[in-house]
C-alpha cells in the first residue's frame, strides 16, 4: 500500500475519500473497497490497518476493486485527514440532545448528501473499528457526524455493510450517471395511447351492451393507463390484443352476450341505466 496521499474522487475539483480507522478484518477492507468501486470512489485511506496482501480476504472480497482501489490505498494518520479534509464521522450510537454533544447533532446519509451537494469542499468519510467504531476522542476531532437509521434494538451494522449503505446514499455526489437507462422519454406517444383507447372502446362496444358500464370502463382504463405511463411497445401490444379480441367477438352471438350481461347486472350492485 502507498504511503503517499492520493487524489480523491468527486465532481469537479472536489475530492471525496474514504478513511477506515484501525480495521480489524481484512475482509471488511475489501468489502469497503468494492463498495467504493460500485459508487464511484477510488481513494481509500487506512489508519493502522492489518497486513493486507494479495492472498488475504481483502482481495478476495474486493471484486474488481482489487485492481485499483485496494492496491492504491494509502496508510495515513487520523490527524493528517483532519488537517486536510472536511471530515464526516460515522456512528451507530448517537446522543439524544445537545447535552451529549460528542455524538450530537448528526445527519442521516440522505441528509448529508443534500448538505454536501452544493458545498465546494474536499470531504473524508471516516469509518471506525468493527467492534467499537470511532471513540469519543476521535469523534471530537471530526467536523460532523452521520448515522444510518436502523432498528433501535440493534442499530450497530457490520462495518462493510455500513460503508456500503452510506456510499449508496451519497452516490450522486460521486457519479455523473448510473447504469440504469434514462427512462424520462420512454412513455408512448399520445397518438399511440389514443389508438389504444379507441380500440378498447371498440372492444367494449362488442363486449358490453350497457352504456353506463361502457362509459365507466372507459374512464377507468384511461385513469389506469395514465398512471402506468406505458412504453410504445406496451401500448402497441395492448392495442393488438384488444383488436384480436374484438375481431373474435364480432363472430359471437350478440343476443347471447346481452342476456349474459343482464344476468351479471343483477349481481354487480349497480342500477341499470333506464
Amino acid at each position: 500500500m502507498s504511503e503517499e496521499s492520493g487524489v480523491g474522487s468527486g465532481h469537479g475539483d472536489r475530492e471525496f475519500v474514504v478513511v477506515v480507522v484501525e480495521p480489524e478484518t481484512p475482509g471488511n477492507v475489501g468489502t469497503i473497497a468494492r463498495a467504493m468501486k460500485n459508487f464511484g470512489l477510488t481513494d481509500l485511506k487506512l489508519v493502522d490497518p492489518p497486513a493486507i496482501d494479495r492472498d488475504s480476504e481483502a482481495y478476495g472480497f474486493a471484486g474488481h476493486a482489487r485492481e485499483d482501489v485496494l492496491p492504491n490505498a494509502d496508510t495515513v494518520t487520523l490527524e493528517e485527514i483532519v488537517e486536510r479534509y472536511h471530515t464526516v464521522g460515522t456512528t451507530a450510537i448517537t446522543g439524544e440532545d445537545a447535552r451529549r454533544h460528542v455524538r450530537y447533532p448528526f445527519k442521516t446519509p440522505a441528509e448529508l448528501r443534500e448538505s454536501l451537494a452544493t458545498v465546494d469542499t474536499d470531504t473524508a468519510l471516516v469509518f471506525g473499528r468493527e467492534g467499537t467504531g470511532l471513540n469519543n476522542e476521535e469523534l471530537e476531532q471530526l467536523d460532523e457526524l452521520v448515522s444510518i437509521p436502523a432498528n433501535p434494538e440493534y442499530p450497530v451494522m457490520n462495518l462493510g455493510q455500513a460503508a456500503t449503505v452510506t456510499l449508496y446514499e451519497l452516490r450522486s455526489l460521486f457519479l455523473d450517471g448510473f447504469q440504469l437507462p434514462d427512462v424520462e422519454h420512454e412513455r408512448a406517444a399520445e397518438p399511440e395511447i389514443e389508438r389504444f383507447y379507441e380500440q378498447f372502446g371498440s372492444f367494449l362496444a362488442e363486449a358490453e351492451s350497457r352504456d353506463h358500464k361502457r362509459e365507466r370502463s372507459e374512464r377507468l382504463i384511461r385513469r389506469l393507463v395514465g398512471r402506468a405511463h406505458p412504453t410504445s411497445k406496451e401500448a402497441t401490444t395492448l392495442t393488438g390484443v384488444f383488436r384480436r379480441a374484438t375481431d373474435l367477438m364480432e363472430h359471437t352471438d350478440h343476443s347471447e352476450r346481452e342476456r349474459d350481461g343482464d344476468r351479471n347486472d343483477e349481481h354487480d350492485g349497480e342500477p341499470r341505466a333506464r
